[in-house]
């Protein structure tokens, strides 16, 4: 049985989906076991820039408006898609949408896309009704997490290119911690989570509206913050700032139980909707922004390989190394849905 949720969101999505008759589309018959499909498949890749893979060139459309998604060429999208081609599977890559800075209500509206650049399509648009498989990543700009690091960290206040300001601008980064963990900052924080988790489930009911027959997989976040967040204390080979900036080393915990909980809500919603779900977070505990040379995240402030004039920080997101860890996983999982 599915979770009932009685957010008035969740209310008006479910009044909606009775008068569209879209609930009949959610009864999805189970599969039986098969071998992988000899025909390409029709897929469809959606997402923020943990899928569009920011901080890594060259980037795509650079002529056009969605050069400010900062999808990059090679993204976990496009080496997963060769990946599973080395094995065999097809997939006709139908659209990739990720898009930097995409909240998950930007699967049903449009996007504004920064200093005016113009907008982008909701990105359920890109789907067909003959798509058959649906992959990407959503939530942590819906929570709010640039929001959460610009509270923790004064330098990054300074960069208008991350998107969000701090939740609040008149407390110090060195006192977040006790920020989230008081009244205030624990309200907003739960607040966004139950925004998180309505968003999420009204996103995967959207797909299947829109793509009957399609697989949906839904992709978490590679973890950041070390469980030794001592190692935390020392730049990566090469590097001369601490991986977390000026983020206080007694907030890293904090960060890593917000990121720990959007992935804890994103599994459920998941599971919630019959979709199936890529759990980066468990795989990547010693891939993190403070895992030196085997980092899998670029530091807060370490230039990435994209430039506007000069290079652009990672603001911890997947470098190559981490890029390639979501591929892996992001093939195996759609290897055994298709296979299933």
């Amino acid at each position: 049985m599915r979770k009932k949720t009685t957010t008035p969101r969740a209310r008006r999505l479910a009044a909606a989906a009775v008068a569209l008759g879209s609930l009949l589309a959610l009864a999805i018959p189970a599969g039986t076991a098969a071998a992988a499909p000899a025909d390409p498949v029709p897929t469809v890749f959606f997402g923020d820039s943990y899928t569009a893979n920011f901080g890594i060139a060259p980037v795509n459309d650079q002529d056009n408006e969605r050069g400010w998604c900062f999808q990059a060429t090679e993204n976990y999208p496009a080496v997963a898609t060769r990946n599973l081609a080395d094995k065999g599977i097809t997939l006709d890559i139908q659209s990739d949408v990720s898009c930097g800075g995409a909240l998950i209500h930007h699967f049903w509206q449009e996007q504004e896309l920064p200093f005016g650049a113009g907008t982008v399509p909701a990105q359920q648009d890109a789907l067909k009704e003959d798509t058959q498989l649906v992959v990407g990543g959503m939530g942590g700009n819906t929570l709010g997490f640039t929001s959460i690091l610009k509270q923790c960290s004064d330098e990054l206040r300074k960069h208008p290119l991350l998107p969000g300001e701090p939740v609040d601008p008149d407390k110090p980064g060195g006192e977040c911690r006790d920020f989230f963990e008081s009244e205030d900052g624990k309200e907003w924080l739960d607040y966004k989570f139950q925004q998180v988790e309505a968003d999420l489930e009204q996103m995967l009911q959207r797909m299947s509206y829109f793509a009957l027959d399609a697989e949906r997989v839904l992709v978490g976040y590679p973890r950041l913050v070390p469980e030794d967040t001592t190692k935390c204390l020392t730049p990566a080979p090469g590097q001369t700032e601490l991986p977390f900036a000026d983020i206080p080393n007694d907030a890293l915990p904090l960060l890593d139980q917000v990121q720990k909980r959007l992935d804890d809500v994103m599994k459920q919603a998941a599971a919630d909707d019959g979709a199936d779900f890529v759990d980066l977070y468990d795989h990547t505990g010693s891939n993190t922004a403070c895992d030196g040379a085997n980092r899998g995240i670029g530091g807060l402030l370490e230039n990435s390989k994209v430039e506007l004039g000069q290079p652009i920080p990672w603001y911890a997101h997947p470098n190559e190394k981490g890029r390639d860890i979501q591929a892996e996983q992001v093939a195996a999982k759609i290897e055994a849905v298709l296979n299933g």
